[in-house]
């Protein structure tokens, strides 16, 4: 039996009287429409409830499953400990999950968990859903830092792992969308809040579930979003499914958005196989971009694709490279990107090598292999992986930070033998106090002690 159907909701605890204790009222529309989720989700009949939250364990590399027979959990932390939970779990439906996801390669299961109290991204829809009578098993699962497809096909996942025991099921995706809506909000605002907010719940009220895997990833961080791969679960989970889509509110009066919303499957649907369109849309956006690479991402692609296939260092340079390629010797960065998040970024400040060429060689096997944020890259992962090669100018000691432009200027902070470097015009990186802090940390350097400055600038080609 597939799942019947799915709700999308957020989880403030303000909404819960005892944590709001009147304030509540000013998301009354949210709390309305929650009821009336809760009351769709309770009619559906479910035999058990698949519930996705940010909130629970979450690891990079990842899926976790709750395990055990149940768990239990309050509103303690938000000061309304009398307000709890218990849950029991479907115990065969994750054991059938798990043997579904690791048929295809996902990494998932129930390893890791510290704490099994109920995360209130958890207990938030729970909450709501007993209040409408719906009391059933719950499977419990957290979010990773894998690809948006990587989301959907564990959706996928669960949707055959549900129809091979034959569950009445219903998807219940937790998140709040961007906490960036208000200056006076608890985390500011940016001006891709509100952007992120529009075109999400443009998706929901749609049923426009590419949306959720094609939203651009600089957006979503500078939106500081909260829910999207719980949605991209859920998207997964309704894999070739027609639905109904109500999007029932949206507030954002705290600063932080809230939608709720409800998908009603009403039969099955080959056109609604989003995970296959996106990854179409990725190979072709994927291929436009290689065939514009210039040479030296191009020379970094060689490198570090015959590093990884071989095992082996590329030994001559391939004829043709550009003079200022191979004629002068300069420090350069590789960095490696993969589905919009960083992969390995490894550099030299200074030359170490006859020629940038050599450079460029020498710092790409590093990036892929070296870089101990990350494990070395595999053999899959080359058609995903994008490229951009910094070459350095000489640094210049500064004697204040006011001579430092995040855009133009990449910073070096030193402190004795320690040094720590951040390139310039970086995502997410958007002022000079936050440039010399991460280098700083980069560099091991409290901000305590004494450090001094150099600036640089680079030639970037993507």
């Amino acid at each position: 039996m597939p799942i019947v159907g799915a709700i999308l909701v957020p989880h403030p605890p303000i909404i819960i009287h005892t944590v709001g204790r009147g304030r509540e009222a000013e998301v009354q529309g949210t709390i309305d429409a929650y009821r009336a989720a809760a009351k769709q989700a309770a009619a559906w009949s479910p035999e058990v409830l698949i519930v996705t939250s940010p909130h629970t364990v979450m690891y990079a590399d990842y899926f976790h499953i709750s395990p055990g027979k149940g768990a239990s959990g309050d509103m303690s932390a938000f000061g309304a400990s009398q307000t709890k939970l218990e849950v029991v779990y479907d115990a065969e439906l994750r054991q059938e999950l798990v043997r579904q996801a690791e048929a295809v390669g996902i990494q998932a299961g129930t390893l890791g968990e510290k704490d099994p109290s109920l995360d209130h991204g958890t207990f938030l829809p729970l909450y709501f859903l007993r209040e409408a009578g719906g009391n059933c098993p719950i499977l419990r699962i957290g979010l990773s830092g894998f690809s948006p497809l990587e989301h959907y096909r564990l959706g996928q996942c669960i949707a055959r792992a549900v129809d091979t025991l034959g569950r009445r099921a219903v998807f219940v995706a937790s998140g709040d969308l961007s906490h960036k809506l208000k200056e006076d909000g608890p985390y500011g605002y940016a001006p891709e809040g509100p952007v992120f907010d529009r075109r999400v719940t443009q998706a929901m009220a749609d049923g426009d579930f590419l949306q959720f895997l094609t939203m651009d990833a600089g957006l979503c961080d500078r939106a500081a979003e909260c829910g999207l791969r719980s949605f991209q679960i859920m998207a997964g989970a309704l894999d070739g499914l027609a639905v109904s889509p109500k999007l029932l509110s949206y507030e954002g009066t705290f600063g932080v958005g809230y939608g709720v919303a409800t998908f009603t499957v009403t039969g099955p649907d080959e056109g609604r196989r989003f995970g296959n369109q996106c990854e179409e849309l990725e190979q072709a956006r994927l291929s436009e971009r290689k065939a514009a690479e210039d040479p030296w991402v191009r020379l970094a692609r060689l490198s570090l694709e015959t590093y990884v296939k071989t095992g082996k260092r590329l030994e001559r340079l391939p004829d043709g490279l550009p003079g200022e390629m191979t004629e002068r010797a300069a420090g350069a960065f590789v960095s490696l990107h993969t589905h919009g998040q960083l992969r390995g970024c490894i550099g030299t400040t200074s030359p170490t090598t006859e020629s940038v060429a050599w450079e460029i060689v020498q710092n790409a096997v590093s990036a892929c292999s070296r870089d101990p944020r990350f494990p070395p890259v595999g053999i899959h992962e080359l058609d995903s992986l994008e490229y951009s090669v910094d070459v350095l100018g000489q640094p210049e000691p500064i004697d204040s930070p006011d001579r430092l432009d995040v855009k133009r200027y990449g910073v070096i902070v030193s402190c004795g033998g320690r040094r720590g470097l951040l390139l310039p015009d970086l995502e997410g990186v958007d002022t000079v106090e936050q440039q010399i802090d991460i280098a700083r940390q980069k560099g091991g350097i409290s901000s305590r002690e004494h450090y001094t400055l150099e600036r640089f600038e680079v030639v970037r080609h993507t």
